[in-house]
Protein backbone atom coordinates (compact mmCIF):
# COMPACT_ATOMS: atom_id res chain seq x y z
CA UNK A 1 0.00 0.00 0.00
CA UNK A 2 1.87 2.89 -1.63
CA UNK A 3 -1.06 5.85 -1.23
CA UNK A 4 -4.08 6.13 0.88
CA UNK A 5 -6.58 9.03 1.60
CA UNK A 6 -5.54 9.44 5.32
CA UNK A 7 -3.11 8.18 7.19
CA UNK A 8 -3.26 8.25 11.28
CA UNK A 9 -0.03 8.30 13.32
CA UNK A 10 -0.79 6.78 16.21
CA UNK A 11 -3.35 3.80 17.26
CA UNK A 12 -4.01 5.49 20.80
CA UNK A 13 -7.72 7.08 21.93
CA UNK A 14 -7.29 9.64 19.86
CA UNK A 15 -6.35 7.77 16.62
CA UNK A 16 -8.56 4.99 17.26
CA UNK A 17 -11.63 7.22 17.22
CA UNK A 18 -10.72 9.83 14.68
CA UNK A 19 -10.10 6.55 12.54
CA UNK A 20 -13.08 5.05 13.40
CA UNK A 21 -15.45 7.73 13.14
CA UNK A 22 -13.80 9.10 9.83
CA UNK A 23 -14.70 5.66 7.99
CA UNK A 24 -18.11 5.97 9.43
CA UNK A 25 -18.36 9.45 7.98
CA UNK A 26 -16.21 8.81 4.52
CA UNK A 27 -16.91 5.24 3.72
CA UNK A 28 -15.50 5.69 0.41
CA UNK A 29 -12.19 6.94 1.41
CA UNK A 30 -8.86 4.89 2.30
CA UNK A 31 -7.50 4.95 5.77
CA UNK A 32 -4.19 3.84 7.26
CA UNK A 33 -3.70 3.70 11.02
CA UNK A 34 -0.11 3.11 12.20
CA UNK A 35 0.54 1.79 15.59
CA UNK A 36 4.07 1.09 17.11
CA UNK A 37 2.78 -1.33 20.33
CA UNK A 38 0.76 -4.72 19.24
CA UNK A 39 -2.89 -5.66 19.14
CA UNK A 40 -3.41 -6.44 22.75
CA UNK A 41 -7.18 -7.34 22.10
CA UNK A 42 -6.70 -10.78 23.10
CA UNK A 43 -3.38 -10.42 25.21
CA UNK A 44 -3.63 -12.67 28.69
CA UNK A 45 -3.05 -9.33 30.88
CA UNK A 46 -6.21 -7.72 28.66
CA UNK A 47 -8.67 -10.01 28.49
CA UNK A 48 -7.71 -11.09 32.51
CA UNK A 49 -8.43 -7.89 33.72
CA UNK A 50 -4.90 -7.06 34.97
CA UNK A 51 -4.72 -4.38 37.94
CA UNK A 52 -3.31 -1.09 36.32
CA UNK A 53 -0.20 -1.46 38.68
CA UNK A 54 1.17 -4.53 36.62
CA UNK A 55 0.03 -3.48 33.66
CA UNK A 56 2.71 -0.55 34.53
CA UNK A 57 6.55 -1.15 33.60
CA UNK A 58 4.96 -4.04 31.10
CA UNK A 59 5.45 -5.14 27.41
CA UNK A 60 2.27 -2.57 26.66
CA UNK A 61 3.76 0.41 28.44
CA UNK A 62 6.30 2.64 26.61
CA UNK A 63 7.94 2.98 30.12
CA UNK A 64 9.59 6.53 30.10
CA UNK A 65 11.93 7.99 32.27
CA UNK A 66 12.02 11.69 32.72
CA UNK A 67 14.96 13.72 33.24
CA UNK A 68 16.16 14.63 36.80
CA UNK A 69 13.66 17.08 38.73
CA UNK A 70 14.86 19.65 40.25
CA UNK A 71 12.01 20.69 42.30
CA UNK A 72 11.53 17.19 43.63
CA UNK A 73 15.22 16.52 44.90
CA UNK A 74 16.66 15.56 41.54
CA UNK A 75 14.64 12.21 41.09
CA UNK A 76 13.63 10.54 37.90
CA UNK A 77 10.06 9.92 37.75
CA UNK A 78 8.36 7.31 35.68
CA UNK A 79 5.97 7.98 32.77
CA UNK A 80 3.63 5.60 32.08
CA UNK A 81 1.90 5.16 28.08
CA UNK A 82 0.09 2.91 26.29
CA UNK A 83 2.44 0.93 23.71
CA UNK A 84 -0.58 -0.68 22.10
CA UNK A 85 -3.32 -0.19 19.90
CA UNK A 86 -5.83 1.47 22.04
CA UNK A 87 -3.21 3.26 23.62
CA UNK A 88 -3.54 4.41 27.12
CA UNK A 89 -7.01 2.64 27.35
CA UNK A 90 -4.92 -0.24 27.78
CA UNK A 91 -3.10 0.32 30.58
CA UNK A 92 -4.70 3.35 32.33
CA UNK A 93 -6.65 3.01 35.70
CA UNK A 94 -10.09 3.70 33.51
CA UNK A 95 -11.13 6.70 35.86
CA UNK A 96 -13.96 8.63 33.78
CA UNK A 97 -13.27 12.23 35.21
CA UNK A 98 -14.43 14.59 32.90
CA UNK A 99 -13.72 17.78 34.91
CA UNK A 100 -14.81 21.67 35.25
CA UNK A 101 -16.66 23.66 33.01
CA UNK A 102 -14.40 26.85 34.24
CA UNK A 103 -11.01 24.84 32.77
CA UNK A 104 -12.54 24.10 29.59
CA UNK A 105 -14.18 27.66 29.04
CA UNK A 106 -10.94 29.46 29.67
CA UNK A 107 -9.74 26.79 27.12
CA UNK A 108 -12.43 28.28 24.86
CA UNK A 109 -11.55 31.54 25.37
CA UNK A 110 -7.45 31.07 25.42
CA UNK A 111 -7.87 30.01 21.87
CA UNK A 112 -10.24 32.27 20.46
CA UNK A 113 -12.99 29.69 20.08
CA UNK A 114 -15.78 28.41 21.53
CA UNK A 115 -16.18 24.83 20.42
CA UNK A 116 -13.43 24.31 23.24
CA UNK A 117 -15.69 26.11 25.56
CA UNK A 118 -17.51 23.30 27.68
CA UNK A 119 -20.70 23.84 26.05
CA UNK A 120 -18.81 23.64 22.78
CA UNK A 121 -17.45 19.86 23.85
CA UNK A 122 -20.46 18.97 25.46
CA UNK A 123 -22.51 17.26 22.96
CA UNK A 124 -18.86 15.38 21.98
CA UNK A 125 -19.13 14.06 26.36
CA UNK A 126 -22.73 13.17 25.38
CA UNK A 127 -21.73 11.37 22.03
CA UNK A 128 -18.77 9.05 23.58
CA UNK A 129 -21.24 8.21 26.49
CA UNK A 130 -23.32 4.98 27.34
CA UNK A 131 -24.15 6.36 30.78
CA UNK A 132 -24.94 4.11 34.23
CA UNK A 133 -27.81 6.08 35.15
CA UNK A 134 -30.61 6.19 32.97
CA UNK A 135 -32.37 9.00 34.91
CA UNK A 136 -29.30 11.37 35.23
CA UNK A 137 -29.69 14.71 33.24
CA UNK A 138 -29.72 14.35 29.38
CA UNK A 139 -28.63 17.88 28.91
CA UNK A 140 -25.47 16.53 30.75
CA UNK A 141 -25.18 12.94 29.52
CA UNK A 142 -25.44 10.61 26.41
CA UNK A 143 -26.79 6.67 27.03
CA UNK A 144 -26.26 5.64 23.50
CA UNK A 145 -22.53 6.59 23.35
CA UNK A 146 -19.40 3.66 22.41
CA UNK A 147 -18.12 3.86 26.24
CA UNK A 148 -20.03 2.12 28.88
CA UNK A 149 -19.68 4.41 32.28
CA UNK A 150 -19.88 2.92 35.82
CA UNK A 151 -19.91 4.57 38.93
CA UNK A 152 -19.63 2.82 42.33
CA UNK A 153 -22.88 2.24 43.41
CA UNK A 154 -23.98 0.98 39.90
CA UNK A 155 -21.47 -1.88 40.27
CA UNK A 156 -22.66 -2.90 43.71
CA UNK A 157 -19.64 -2.38 45.35
CA UNK A 158 -20.67 -1.27 48.91
CA UNK A 159 -17.46 -1.18 50.85
CA UNK A 160 -17.57 -1.38 54.43
CA UNK A 161 -15.87 2.11 54.89
CA UNK A 162 -17.99 4.00 52.54
CA UNK A 163 -20.57 5.75 55.54
CA UNK A 164 -17.34 6.34 57.45
CA UNK A 165 -15.26 7.97 55.10
CA UNK A 166 -18.61 10.30 53.73
CA UNK A 167 -18.83 11.38 57.20
CA UNK A 168 -15.44 12.11 57.12
CA UNK A 169 -15.64 14.23 54.14
CA UNK A 170 -19.13 16.20 55.36
CA UNK A 171 -16.64 16.63 58.59
CA UNK A 172 -14.22 19.19 57.17
CA UNK A 173 -16.94 21.01 55.10
CA UNK A 174 -17.25 19.07 51.93
CA UNK A 175 -20.55 17.97 50.33
CA UNK A 176 -21.82 14.84 48.79
CA UNK A 177 -22.64 15.51 45.16
CA UNK A 178 -24.68 13.51 42.51
CA UNK A 179 -22.31 13.46 39.51
CA UNK A 180 -19.36 15.02 39.33
CA UNK A 181 -18.97 14.74 35.85
CA UNK A 182 -21.88 17.26 35.03
CA UNK A 183 -19.26 20.21 34.83
CA UNK A 184 -19.42 21.55 38.63
CA UNK A 185 -17.44 18.78 40.33
CA UNK A 186 -16.83 20.65 43.99
CA UNK A 187 -17.59 18.56 46.63
CA UNK A 188 -17.14 14.57 46.52
CA UNK A 189 -18.87 11.99 44.34
CA UNK A 190 -19.06 8.35 43.33
CA UNK A 191 -15.82 7.40 41.34
CA UNK A 192 -16.99 6.84 38.06
CA UNK A 193 -15.09 4.53 35.75
CA UNK A 194 -15.14 3.31 31.67
CA UNK A 195 -15.64 -0.33 32.85
CA UNK A 196 -18.56 -2.56 31.19
CA UNK A 197 -19.11 -5.27 33.88
CA UNK A 198 -16.09 -4.60 35.74
CA UNK A 199 -13.78 -5.11 32.65
CA UNK A 200 -11.78 -2.70 31.15
CA UNK A 201 -12.87 -1.18 27.30
CA UNK A 202 -10.61 -0.38 24.63
CA UNK A 203 -10.76 2.21 22.77
CA UNK A 204 -10.37 -0.73 19.66
CA UNK A 205 -13.65 -2.39 21.10
CA UNK A 206 -15.53 0.77 21.37
CA UNK A 207 -14.94 2.68 17.76
CA UNK A 208 -14.31 -0.83 15.28
CA UNK A 209 -11.48 -0.34 13.20
CA UNK A 210 -13.28 -2.44 10.65
CA UNK A 211 -12.79 -1.55 6.86
CA UNK A 212 -9.43 0.55 8.40
CA UNK A 213 -5.67 -0.16 6.95
CA UNK A 214 -4.07 -1.00 10.68
CA UNK A 215 -0.35 -1.68 10.94
CA UNK A 216 0.89 -2.49 14.55
CA UNK A 217 4.56 -2.87 15.38
CA UNK A 218 5.26 0.03 13.28
CA UNK A 219 7.47 2.94 14.04
CA UNK A 220 6.73 6.42 12.11
CA UNK A 221 10.16 8.58 11.75
CA UNK A 222 8.95 11.69 10.54
CA UNK A 223 5.81 13.38 7.92
CA UNK A 224 7.25 14.49 4.70
CA UNK A 225 6.40 18.66 3.91
CA UNK A 226 6.65 19.48 0.35
CA UNK A 227 6.18 22.58 -1.33
CA UNK A 228 3.11 22.68 -3.57
CA UNK A 229 2.26 26.32 -5.31
CA UNK A 230 4.33 27.83 -2.44
CA UNK A 231 2.68 26.34 0.17
CA UNK A 232 4.22 23.75 2.25
CA UNK A 233 2.50 20.63 2.52
CA UNK A 234 2.25 16.88 4.56
CA UNK A 235 2.56 14.79 1.71
CA UNK A 236 3.46 11.36 3.17
CA UNK A 237 5.08 9.30 6.20
CA UNK A 238 8.74 7.88 6.50
CA UNK A 239 8.72 4.59 8.90
CA UNK A 240 11.71 4.10 11.10
CA UNK A 241 12.41 1.34 8.35
CA UNK A 242 12.91 3.82 5.34
CA UNK A 243 9.62 2.93 3.52
CA UNK A 244 7.23 5.88 2.66
CA UNK A 245 3.86 5.98 2.55
CA UNK A 246 1.75 8.43 0.59
CA UNK A 247 -1.12 10.55 1.93
CA UNK A 248 -3.64 11.87 -0.87
CA UNK A 249 -5.37 13.87 1.60
CA UNK A 250 -4.27 14.59 5.40
CA UNK A 251 -2.36 13.22 7.77
CA UNK A 252 -3.09 13.10 11.18
CA UNK A 253 -0.61 12.47 14.35
CA UNK A 254 -2.05 11.40 17.17
CA UNK A 255 0.67 9.75 19.14
CA UNK A 256 0.59 11.43 22.57
CA UNK A 257 1.91 14.37 24.51
CA UNK A 258 5.25 12.63 24.88
CA UNK A 259 5.53 11.01 21.02
CA UNK A 260 3.84 13.72 19.08
CA UNK A 261 6.00 16.62 19.58
CA UNK A 262 9.03 14.15 18.74
CA UNK A 263 7.61 13.24 15.47
CA UNK A 264 6.95 16.96 14.71
CA UNK A 265 10.27 17.70 15.34
CA UNK A 266 11.63 14.49 13.30
CA UNK A 267 9.73 16.48 10.35
CA UNK A 268 11.53 19.43 10.63
CA UNK A 269 8.81 21.30 12.59
CA UNK A 270 9.87 23.04 15.63
CA UNK A 271 12.31 25.43 16.71
CA UNK A 272 15.62 25.60 14.45
CA UNK A 273 18.41 25.62 17.24
CA UNK A 274 17.00 22.56 18.74
CA UNK A 275 17.15 20.92 15.45
CA UNK A 276 20.39 22.16 14.35
CA UNK A 277 21.47 19.88 17.44
CA UNK A 278 20.50 16.77 15.41
CA UNK A 279 21.14 17.72 11.85
CA UNK A 280 17.60 17.93 11.03
CA UNK A 281 16.53 20.63 8.67
CA UNK A 282 14.11 23.36 9.71
CA UNK A 283 10.62 22.69 7.68
CA UNK A 284 8.57 25.66 9.61
CA UNK A 285 9.32 27.72 12.28
CA UNK A 286 7.29 26.24 15.05
CA UNK A 287 9.33 27.30 18.05
CA UNK A 288 6.48 25.89 20.94
CA UNK A 289 6.60 22.25 19.86
CA UNK A 290 8.07 20.30 22.78
CA UNK A 291 7.13 23.50 24.92
CA UNK A 292 3.81 23.85 27.49
CA UNK A 293 3.93 20.01 29.19
CA UNK A 294 1.62 20.40 31.94
CA UNK A 295 1.07 16.94 33.90
CA UNK A 296 -1.00 15.77 37.58
CA UNK A 297 1.56 15.68 40.32
CA UNK A 298 0.10 13.07 43.07
CA UNK A 299 1.09 12.99 47.00
CA UNK A 300 0.63 9.41 47.96
CA UNK A 301 0.29 8.48 52.20
CA UNK A 302 -0.31 5.72 54.05
CA UNK A 303 -2.59 5.24 56.86
CA UNK A 304 -2.90 2.76 59.86
CA UNK A 305 -6.44 1.15 60.09
CA UNK A 306 -7.90 1.51 63.97
CA UNK A 307 -10.09 -1.80 63.37
CA UNK A 308 -8.30 -4.01 60.45
CA UNK A 309 -9.87 -7.15 62.29
CA UNK A 310 -13.26 -5.35 60.37
CA UNK A 311 -12.47 -6.21 57.27
CA UNK A 312 -12.15 -2.14 55.61
CA UNK A 313 -9.05 -2.94 53.18
CA UNK A 314 -7.56 -5.10 50.51
CA UNK A 315 -5.92 -7.88 51.77
CA UNK A 316 -7.81 -8.66 54.84
CA UNK A 317 -9.74 -11.71 54.52
CA UNK A 318 -13.16 -10.06 54.96
CA UNK A 319 -12.37 -7.84 52.26
CA UNK A 320 -14.29 -10.34 49.96
CA UNK A 321 -16.96 -9.14 48.31
CA UNK A 322 -16.88 -10.83 44.55
CA UNK A 323 -18.61 -7.26 43.35
CA UNK A 324 -15.33 -5.29 44.78
CA UNK A 325 -13.30 -6.91 41.64
CA UNK A 326 -15.20 -4.82 39.56
CA UNK A 327 -13.64 -1.47 39.46
CA UNK A 328 -11.17 0.17 41.97
CA UNK A 329 -11.09 -0.27 45.47
CA UNK A 330 -12.33 3.67 46.37
CA UNK A 331 -15.32 5.03 46.85
CA UNK A 332 -14.99 9.02 46.12
CA UNK A 333 -12.93 11.57 44.56
CA UNK A 334 -13.03 14.61 46.41
CA UNK A 335 -12.80 18.22 44.49
CA UNK A 336 -11.77 21.18 46.28
CA UNK A 337 -10.35 24.74 45.61
CA UNK A 338 -8.19 26.56 48.25
CA UNK A 339 -7.72 29.64 49.92
CA UNK A 340 -7.48 32.24 47.51
CA UNK A 341 -5.21 34.81 50.13
CA UNK A 342 -3.18 32.12 49.98
CA UNK A 343 -2.93 31.08 46.54
CA UNK A 344 -2.42 34.98 45.39
CA UNK A 345 0.18 35.21 47.70
CA UNK A 346 1.91 32.42 46.02
CA UNK A 347 1.39 33.31 42.63
CA UNK A 348 2.85 36.41 43.46
CA UNK A 349 6.15 35.04 44.23
CA UNK A 350 6.25 33.33 40.85
CA UNK A 351 4.60 36.15 38.69
CA UNK A 352 4.73 39.52 40.75
CA UNK A 353 2.08 41.54 41.51
CA UNK A 354 -1.31 39.73 40.61
CA UNK A 355 -4.95 40.71 41.15
CA UNK A 356 -8.24 38.75 42.45
CA UNK A 357 -8.82 38.46 38.66
CA UNK A 358 -6.24 36.29 37.94
CA UNK A 359 -7.56 33.70 36.25
CA UNK A 360 -6.67 30.44 38.85
CA UNK A 361 -8.09 32.73 41.83
CA UNK A 362 -11.46 33.59 39.99
CA UNK A 363 -13.85 32.31 39.69
CA UNK A 364 -12.94 29.30 42.55
CA UNK A 365 -10.95 26.71 40.55
CA UNK A 366 -11.09 23.03 41.43
CA UNK A 367 -7.27 22.89 42.30
CA UNK A 368 -7.01 19.58 44.41
CA UNK A 369 -8.50 16.08 44.24
CA UNK A 370 -8.12 13.76 46.72
CA UNK A 371 -9.24 10.55 47.27
CA UNK A 372 -8.73 7.53 49.90
CA UNK A 373 -7.89 3.81 48.65
CA UNK A 374 -8.95 0.80 50.36
CA UNK A 375 -5.65 -0.76 49.75
CA UNK A 376 -2.42 0.22 51.76
CA UNK A 377 0.05 -2.62 50.77
CA UNK A 378 4.08 -1.13 49.88
CA UNK A 379 6.55 -2.88 48.90
CA UNK A 380 8.96 -0.57 50.63
CA UNK A 381 9.44 2.82 52.53
CA UNK A 382 7.23 2.01 54.15
CA UNK A 383 6.87 -1.48 53.60
CA UNK A 384 3.36 -2.56 54.15
CA UNK A 385 2.19 -6.38 54.05
CA UNK A 386 -1.25 -6.66 52.25
CA UNK A 387 -2.92 -7.56 55.59
CA UNK A 388 -5.44 -5.27 55.96
CA UNK A 389 -3.89 -3.01 58.10
CA UNK A 390 -3.87 -0.11 55.93
CA UNK A 391 -5.71 2.51 53.40
CA UNK A 392 -3.96 5.25 51.19
CA UNK A 393 -4.61 8.31 50.09
CA UNK A 394 -3.46 10.68 47.40
CA UNK A 395 -3.93 14.33 46.75
CA UNK A 396 -3.27 15.86 43.26
CA UNK A 397 -2.68 19.55 42.44
CA UNK A 398 -5.27 19.70 39.25
CA UNK A 399 -4.22 23.00 37.74
CA UNK A 400 -0.17 23.42 37.50
CA UNK A 401 1.19 26.72 36.63
CA UNK A 402 4.85 24.87 36.09
CA UNK A 403 5.78 23.85 32.53
CA UNK A 404 7.91 21.78 30.76
CA UNK A 405 9.42 20.32 27.81
CA UNK A 406 9.85 17.42 25.05
CA UNK A 407 12.44 17.25 23.28
CA UNK A 408 14.84 15.15 21.21
CA UNK A 409 17.37 12.69 22.23
CA UNK A 410 18.35 12.46 18.77
CA UNK A 411 17.30 11.76 15.20
CA UNK A 412 16.42 8.12 15.81
CA UNK A 413 12.58 8.07 16.01
CA UNK A 414 13.41 4.85 18.05
CA UNK A 415 15.17 7.01 21.04
CA UNK A 416 13.11 7.85 23.15
CA UNK A 417 12.58 11.83 23.89
CA UNK A 418 13.84 13.92 26.99
CA UNK A 419 10.72 14.55 28.89
CA UNK A 420 11.11 17.30 31.71
CA UNK A 421 7.61 17.92 32.99
CA UNK A 422 9.59 20.69 35.89
CA UNK A 423 7.41 19.15 38.41
CA UNK A 424 6.34 20.88 41.60
CA UNK A 425 8.45 24.05 40.13
CA UNK A 426 5.96 26.68 41.21
CA UNK A 427 5.06 28.31 44.74
CA UNK A 428 1.82 28.23 43.39
CA UNK A 429 1.81 24.02 42.92
CA UNK A 430 3.74 23.64 46.36
CA UNK A 431 1.02 25.74 48.33
CA UNK A 432 -1.74 23.60 46.34
CA UNK A 433 -0.34 20.63 47.49
CA UNK A 434 0.90 21.80 50.75
CA UNK A 435 -2.94 23.05 51.39
CA UNK A 436 -4.21 19.51 50.51
CA UNK A 437 -1.92 17.57 52.36
CA UNK A 438 -2.78 19.70 55.69
CA UNK A 439 -6.48 19.21 54.58
CA UNK A 440 -6.27 15.21 54.36
CA UNK A 441 -4.37 15.09 57.59
CA UNK A 442 -6.65 17.36 59.28
CA UNK A 443 -9.60 15.23 58.49
CA UNK A 444 -8.26 11.80 58.83
CA UNK A 445 -6.56 12.70 62.02
CA UNK A 446 -8.22 15.71 63.66
CA UNK A 447 -11.99 15.28 63.34
CA UNK A 448 -13.73 12.45 65.49
CA UNK A 449 -15.12 11.38 62.17
CA UNK A 450 -11.55 10.48 60.38
CA UNK A 451 -10.22 9.11 63.92
CA UNK A 452 -12.95 6.76 63.65
CA UNK A 453 -11.13 4.38 61.10
CA UNK A 454 -7.39 5.77 61.25
CA UNK A 455 -5.18 5.72 64.24
CA UNK A 456 -2.19 6.91 62.68
CA UNK A 457 0.21 8.15 59.02
CA UNK A 458 2.66 5.24 58.30
CA UNK A 459 5.56 7.53 56.97
CA UNK A 460 8.86 6.67 55.35
CA UNK A 461 11.84 6.43 57.27
CA UNK A 462 13.33 9.44 58.44
CA UNK A 463 9.60 11.20 58.10
CA UNK A 464 7.37 12.61 60.70
CA UNK A 465 3.40 12.33 60.06
CA UNK A 466 2.28 15.15 58.59
CA UNK A 467 0.39 17.58 60.68
CA UNK A 468 -1.03 21.33 60.78
CA UNK A 469 2.37 22.51 61.70
CA UNK A 470 4.36 20.78 59.32
CA UNK A 471 6.48 23.77 57.91
CA UNK A 472 6.51 23.97 54.27
CA UNK A 473 10.61 22.62 53.48
CA UNK A 474 9.45 19.14 55.71
CA UNK A 475 6.21 18.72 53.48
CA UNK A 476 8.12 19.79 50.22
CA UNK A 477 10.74 17.48 51.70
CA UNK A 478 8.04 14.59 51.67
CA UNK A 479 6.54 15.48 47.96
CA UNK A 480 10.59 15.30 46.56
CA UNK A 481 10.63 11.45 48.21
CA UNK A 482 6.79 10.47 47.50
CA UNK A 483 5.51 12.51 44.49
CA UNK A 484 4.79 11.13 41.57
CA UNK A 485 2.46 11.21 38.03
CA UNK A 486 -0.94 10.70 37.44
CA UNK A 487 0.18 10.42 33.64
CA UNK A 488 -1.84 12.76 32.30
CA UNK A 489 0.61 15.18 30.23
CA UNK A 490 -0.56 17.23 27.79
CA UNK A 491 0.17 20.81 25.82
CA UNK A 492 3.33 19.97 23.71
CA UNK A 493 1.58 21.16 20.34
CA UNK A 494 -0.99 23.14 21.92
CA UNK A 495 -3.67 24.58 20.25
CA UNK A 496 -2.81 28.32 19.40
CA UNK A 497 0.67 27.60 19.68
CA UNK A 498 1.10 24.59 17.45
CA UNK A 499 -2.00 23.90 15.69
CA UNK A 500 -5.12 26.13 15.30
CA UNK A 501 -8.59 25.94 16.95
CA UNK A 502 -9.43 22.85 13.55
CA UNK A 503 -6.39 21.46 15.21
CA UNK A 504 -3.82 22.25 11.94
CA UNK A 505 -0.29 22.34 12.32
CA UNK A 506 0.44 26.23 11.54
CA UNK A 507 2.41 26.67 8.41
CA UNK A 508 1.41 23.25 7.18
CA UNK A 509 -1.45 21.80 5.11
CA UNK A 510 -2.97 18.67 5.95
CA UNK A 511 -1.13 18.24 8.65
CA UNK A 512 -3.44 18.05 12.13
CA UNK A 513 -2.70 17.08 15.77
CA UNK A 514 -5.52 14.53 17.35
CA UNK A 515 -4.42 13.99 21.49
CA UNK A 516 -3.86 15.40 24.32
CA UNK A 517 -0.82 17.28 23.05
CA UNK A 518 -3.08 19.82 22.34
CA UNK A 519 -4.59 20.70 25.26
CA UNK A 520 -3.16 24.23 25.83
CA UNK A 521 -3.79 24.33 29.77
CA UNK A 522 -4.33 21.96 32.74
CA UNK A 523 -7.89 20.73 32.90
CA UNK A 524 -9.23 19.45 36.37
CA UNK A 525 -9.64 15.74 34.75
CA UNK A 526 -8.27 12.71 34.28
CA UNK A 527 -7.89 13.16 30.42
CA UNK A 528 -9.28 9.86 28.89
CA UNK A 529 -12.60 11.71 28.83
CA UNK A 530 -11.59 14.84 26.97
CA UNK A 531 -9.49 13.20 24.66
CA UNK A 532 -12.11 11.15 23.53
CA UNK A 533 -14.55 13.84 23.46
CA UNK A 534 -11.85 16.09 21.75
CA UNK A 535 -11.47 13.18 19.05
CA UNK A 536 -15.27 13.05 17.99
CA UNK A 537 -15.37 16.46 17.73
CA UNK A 538 -12.02 15.98 15.36
CA UNK A 539 -14.05 13.71 13.27
CA UNK A 540 -16.41 16.49 12.72
CA UNK A 541 -14.01 18.81 11.96
CA UNK A 542 -12.02 16.97 9.43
Amino acid sequence: MASVDYIIVGGGIGGCVVASRLHQKYPSASLLLIEAGPDVSKHPMIVNSTPTPMLQHSELDWDYKTTPQKHLGNKICFGAAGKALGGGSAINACGWVRGDRIDYDAWGKQVGDARWSYSGILPYFRKTENHHTPYANPKEHGFEGPIYTSSVTSSGRNYPLRDMVKAAWEAIGLEQIPDANSGSPQGFADLNENRRNGKRQLATDAYPLDGIKVMTGTLVKRVIVKQNSGRRVATAVELASGVVLTARKEIIISAGAYRTPQVLMLSGIGDSADLKKHGIEQVVDLPEVGKNLHDHLGIPQRWKLRHPEKGYSLGSPLFNDPAFAFGSPLDFVATQTVPISGLKAALEKDEGAVTESHPLLQPPRSHLEAYIIYVGANKEDPAIAMDGSHIATRVVGLLPSSRGSVTLASSDPADDPIIDPKYYATEADRYVIRTGLKVLTKMLLETEEGRAFVESETTPAGFDPITEKTGDEEIDRRVSKVGDTLYHPAGTAAMGKVVDADLKVYGVDGLRVVDASVIPIPIAAHYQACVYALAEQAADII
